[in-house]
């Protein structure tokens, strides 16, 4: 982004980058290149003039303190941000409050039908975690990308600036197979012919828009969903043996029968939560959020007209919350198909080599998340119940503020994947900029709040003396590394924008073979509190991994150093 003054002065500066644009459109050029000095009616001295000579910027450090005045600002970009931020976090809440109302009327049947249904619900969420997060994350940024393209092409652009070298790094093209046609160096030379030929089929029929990923992802959930159902229904008592439910134990027909009914949801669960990712690639996070609301306040209603009412207990439990997951997936589908041609033109025409290789990285990041976790929840039963319990309650308090931070996520990915699509690298670094900067705010106000809310409120969780005594003790981690955890989300909403997923998922296995050694030794060496510090640990170099990544200006930040 060409600016008036230095790097140095961007912070006293406080010009607002997208506004400098329009003006720099208007601003003659002399024949050595510089721009003119010209004057308008609201200034008394002479506009600053650009030199060509100016020394490029070697680091990206400067995006966390660009134009930082301007954090609140509520212009294009953010209202643009606030849009899809906003909405996308309260989806991201409704699935959570809708389980805890379901977790109050199970728990009206008795402690063993409640602890029954909490080891199935563990298993289903663990395994749908697996292929959820990948699915979603590629398909918020494929489809941002193709639709930045379609729409240019439909506008009738020729979207030259795709040709920039400074948006084709060497790991950028890591992320995707070798021959394809869809990584940003081919951008310019297949992508336009062959969208435009999709987009002509497309409009001869409708107004609808051929987005070629929207079709893959849909493929892809639908397969995915019927696999996972398969597997849990023929897996179900081994693995309720592996955690702990054995043969003969009262809550193994409960806990049976749920998981079974529940798997029957798996096709509607990870086709509305590709659906999900369709929608924020386009930008609408509103529409996930009255499907979700839709369905959670169905599953709401059955669940005590199911449970009580026909006497169907944890199997009416299941029962309506399946009825409300494949509710969720019709909605956003007659949506989605007033929108997208939904059918792909040819198999040829579907990428499932580029979600493929992008998936299995993403797949080993989730893997290397999940087991640091997971081991930490694990090391904290080895210290005996108490310590457990005041764990899982400062855990879930730890991980339930993180939505808030997803949603800034959402909102970095969706605009920088179509901001990188259409080769606007200044958009790229002004959407940076103001949502790093909001996540830094958002760390500091949670921070706040916890180190209050926690001091005082550890009651509400639990009664018992011990237990609020093990939580105090975890106040200062659980409070004090929220700005850490907001912009380790929020940097990785930017890092799928900026279709970085080789470094995603290296860096992250990378940090996790340092914190799990971490997690052991200082869960022995200094027990309940030792977890809390190795959990820091992990939070920290998470974040640095990514802050390093764009602040050496390599992979898809190299344009920085470059321009």
């Amino acid at each position: 982004m060409e600016n008036t003054h230095d790097a140095s002065n961007n912070v006293a500066s406080c010009h607002d980058p997208l506004e400098e644009t329009r003006n720099m459109s208007q601003t003659p050029v002399n024949g050595s290149g510089a721009a003119a000095t010209t004057t308008t009616d609201d200034s008394v001295e002479s506009a600053p003039i650009i030199s060509s000579s100016r020394t490029p910027r070697k680091t990206g450090i400067h995006l966390f303190f660009q134009d930082i005045c301007y954090v609140f600002k509520l212009d294009d970009l953010g209202r643009e941000i606030a849009r899809i931020a906003i909405p996308a976090a309260l989806a991201l809440a409704a699935d959570p409050l809708a389980s805890l109302v379901d977790t109050a009327f199970i728990g009206q049947l008795g402690s063993v039908e409640l602890a029954a249904v909490g080891v199935s619900i563990a298993i289903f969420n663990q395994v749908s975690k697996v292929a959820i997060y990948p699915l979603v994350s590629i398909t918020t940024s494929f489809v941002a990308e193709e639709d930045a393209l379609c729409s240019n092409i439909l506008e009738g652009k020729e979207n030259l600036d795709l040709e920039k070298p400074s948006t084709v790094t060497y790991e950028t093209k890591e992320s995707y197979p070798s021959g394809e046609d869809s990584y940003p160096g081919k951008i310019r030379f297949n992508l336009p012919n062959m969208f435009s030929k999709w987009t002509n089929l497309s409009t001869t029929r409708s107004k609808r828009k051929c987005i070629p990923s929207v079709s893959t992802a849909l493929v892809v959930g639908a397969v995915l969903g019927i696999l996972q159902t398969i597997l849990l229904i023929v897996t179900a008592k081994f693995v309720l043996h592996i955690m702990g439910v054995k043969l003969g134990s009262p809550m193994l027909r409960p806990a049976m029968r749920y998981l079974i009914l529940r798997s029957l949801g798996s096709p509607a669960v990870l086709l509305s939560l590709s659906m999900q990712g369709v929608f924020r690639g386009f930008k609408d996070t509103r529409t996930p959020l009255y499907a979700s609301v839709a369905g959670d306040l169905i599953n709401i209603i059955l669940d005590p007209i199911l449970i009580f009412v026909f006497h169907m207990g944890v199997s009416g439990a299941a029962i309506s919350h399946v009825i409300s997951q494949y509710l969720i997936s019709l909605i956003l589908l007659f949506r989605l198909i007033k929108k997208v041609d939904v059918v792909p033109h040819s198999i040829k025409s579907l990428k499932f080599a580029r979600f493929l290789r992008c998936g299995f990285l993403l797949l080993a990041r989730v893997i290397a998340v999940t087991f640091c976790v997971t081991l930490a929840a694990s090391l904290a039963a080895h210290h005996g119940p108490t310590p457990m319990a005041a764990f899982q309650i400062c855990l879930q308090i730890w991980l339930s503020t993180s939505l808030l931070a997803d949603g800034l996520a959402v909102a970095g990915q969706a605009i920088l994947a179509s901001a990188f699509a259409k080769g606007d690298l200044q958009k790229v670094e002004a959407a940076t900029s103001r949502v790093l900067q909001l996540s830094i705010v958002l760390g500091l106000a949670l921070s706040a709040l916890l180190g209050v809310g926690l001091d005082f409120g550890s009651g509400i969780f639990t009664k018992d003396i011990n237990v609020i005594k093990y939580v105090h003790k975890a106040i200062p981690f659980v409070a004090g590394t929220q700005t850490i955890n907001s912009l380790a989300f929020v940097l990785d909403g930017v890092n799928f924008g900026a279709s970085d997923y080789t470094f995603s998922a290296y860096s992250m296995v990378a940090v996790a073979a340092v914190s799990i050694p971490s997690l052991i030794f200082l869960s022995i060496s200094h027990g309940f509190v030792g977890i809390w510090i190795a959990l820091t640990i992990y939070m920290s170099l998470r974040t640095i991994a990514s802050v390093w990544r764009m602040a050496s200006a390599t992979g898809p930040w190299s344009f920085i150093v470059c321009k």
